[in-house]
Formats: C-alpha cells, structure tokens, sequence
C-alpha cells in the first residue's frame, strides 16, 4: 500500500461519456469525454505506460471551457490488450487516433490534438492521413521525438562512455522485460530520476508511479520495441497543421534537442515552449503551463473560441498570454516560431 497521499488535482474526473471505439484492426479502445457538449473540442493522446488519467490535472484546467476527450492508447489503461506483436506499430497508432476523432469530432468541425510522448508520436505518424487532416484545427507536441529516440537518451550518467556502449545499456533499459511490481520509495524514486524533473512534489511521483506501474509488463515491451525502431518523420513533414511544441529542459527520455528538430521541421511551426527544470512527465509536473498552451493555440485556431485563459493556480504562473510580445533566444529555429521559457 502506498504511502504517499495522491493530490485531489491528480485524482482522474468522472467523465460525462465514455466509449467504446473500435480501430481499424478491430482492436476496442476506451474513450473518455469530460467537460462542456457543444463546446470546441480538444482530443489528448498519452504517452507510452501511461493512461486517461495521466491527463487529469489539465483536463481539469480545460473541461469548463471546452469538449475534452481522452482515450487510452492500445494495451493501456481499459483500452484492448493487441494480440499479437504484429498489431504494435506506429501505423496502429496513427489508425487509433483515426477511430477517436471520426467518433468524438462532429461532421464538419475540427478539434485541438495534444499528444504526449508517444502520443506526440501518434498525431506525427498520423500526419497527412485524410481522415484526421479533416478533423485536426491544430496540433501541441510536448515531450516527444520523431525518431533517435535511444540514441538521445540521457539516462545514463554522462560518465558512461562509448557511445555504443550507452546505446547498449540505454536499448537494455527501454526493453526491459522485468515487471515493476508494486510502487515503493525506491521505484519512485527510479521513476522520478528517469522520467521527472529534480524539483517535482512528492504527490506528482505519486501519481506518475500509480499510472506507469499499472501498464502490464508485456505491453510496455511490446510498445518498447516499437519505440527503438521509431522514425515518423515522413508523417511530421505531412503534418500540416499549425503545430506547437512543449518540452522540460530536464527531460531525459525525449530531450530538448528532438523539439528544436520538430519546430525546424514543421511546416506551419508556432513556437517552443520550454519548461525550466521540467522532466518528461510535463502534463503531470506543470499543467497549468501545458493546459494554457493548448488553451493559446484553441482560443487562436478554434472558432467559437473561449474569451478568457483558465484559471491558474497563484502558487504558480501561467506563461505569457498569446498577445505578448515573447522572448526570442539565439538558439529559436528559423522562421515564423518562436521560443519561449515558462515561468519557473
């Protein structure tokens, strides 16, 4: 039994709806929708070993004012265990998102995608595809990479050398096959180092240990694998859709470096947000900072678009309001986006 208590914010809403949405491999999907029928819609896609209430604390931050949905990936959460190793890949992915938006998105309107981690890398291996182009207004990356994934990791202590040698002990870690078991102070503390920044709380870990350690042992492989072999950057250079990008400066799995090569690399990019002293798990460590950048692309790209910010928690301060002039480093990609650092 866990010792540490879970924070109310990180305690998953009780949705308005749930689903059950059917890919096009057959495999069944869960699907949540929280907040306000009839509002613009927002579409959440979570990262690998995680689920739908990874996302809790920004649903809360959106759901009065938007139709949020979230579902959880293939082999996540209450989502269909695949069969198989043949139904993991990146085109699965790509077909899942396909199934939630032309079940969840009315005829005829678009909706905000936000991916995380892997779920960034299902709207880039979606990129192009008709049947999301039509339902997608806009797009937030945040904490993701398009391909190198092993090769970029920072895991390990930058001591460890050769090169091939920390690719070897880094593939070891990401495919590993020994199950998590119950939530501990050492596997969170595991946890905290691998995938959140140094000053995250204590019921942050909490509730990143509580998702993670419930992904079964076989999925987690299974998505790993795919993972080593990533490489969608033929769907990132088809994503056409204004595209924002988020990622902690503290990120081990998903570097900064990977969001620097989307933002160059979009087609219509709209800026980089980057999270000081932030880890990978950035919904879960900052989600004031992340639920107002999706509210800044929704309120400028979405049309019935909500008047006012959501509310920010005073102990923390949201980023810079989409009419301010942002600051621009020596290091923000050529063209029209720009880089900005959040409040830390």
């Amino acid at each position: 039994m866990s010792a540490v208590r879970l924070p109310a914010e990180y305690v998953p809403p009780t949705p308005v709806e749930e689903l059950s949405v059917r890919s096009a491999d057959g495999i069944r999907l869960h699907v949540e929708v929280h907040g306000q029928p009839g509002a613009p819609t927002v579409v959440l896609a979570h990262g690998w070993t995680c689920s739908t209430a990874f996302w809790a604390p920004v649903i809360r931050r959106l759901a009065d004012r938007y139709r949020v949905v979230a579902y959880d990936q293939r082999g996540h959460g209450r989502s269909e265990i695949p069969p198989s190793r043949a139904r993991y890949s990146t085109r699965a992915l790509a077909e899942d998102l396909a199934a939630v938006l032309a079940r969840t998105v009315p005829a005829g309107e678009r909706a905000v995608l936000a991916g995380h981690s892997m779920g960034g890398m299902t709207i880039m291996a979606a990129g192009g595809r008709p049947g999301v182009a039509e339902r997608t207004a806009v797009a937030v990356l945040i904490s993701t990479g398009p391909s190198e994934l092993v090769d970029r990791l920072t895991v390990l202590p930058g001591g460890v050398r050769p090169p091939w040698l920390r690719r070897f002990l880094h593939r070891q870690l990401l495919r590993s096959r020994l199950p998590l078991g119950p939530v501990t102070s050492v596997s969170r503390a595991a946890l905290k180092y691998a995938t959140m920044g140094p000053g995250s709380a204590a019921g942050q870990v909490e509730a990143t240990a509580r998702i993670v350690h419930a992904c079964p042992t076989g999925v987690r492989v299974h998505w790993a694998g795919v993972l080593d072999r990533l490489d969608v950057h033929a769907g990132l250079a088809r994503l056409t859709v204004p595209t924002a990008v988020v990622v902690g400066t503290a990120d081990r799995l998903t570097p900064p470096v990977h969001a620097h090569r989307m933002v160059a690399e979009l087609a219509d990019p709209q800026g980089l947000l980057l999270l000081p002293g932030v880890g990978h798990m950035a919904p879960l460590e900052r989600p004031v900072e992340v639920a107002a950048e999706i509210h800044r692309l929704a309120a400028a790209y979405l049309s019935g678009k909500p008047a006012t910010e959501p509310a920010a928690e005073p102990a923390v301060e949201p980023t810079a309001a989409p009419t301010a002039e942002p600051t621009v480093s020596a290091e923000t990609p050529a063209g029209p986006a720009t880089e900005r650092t959040a409040v830390a």
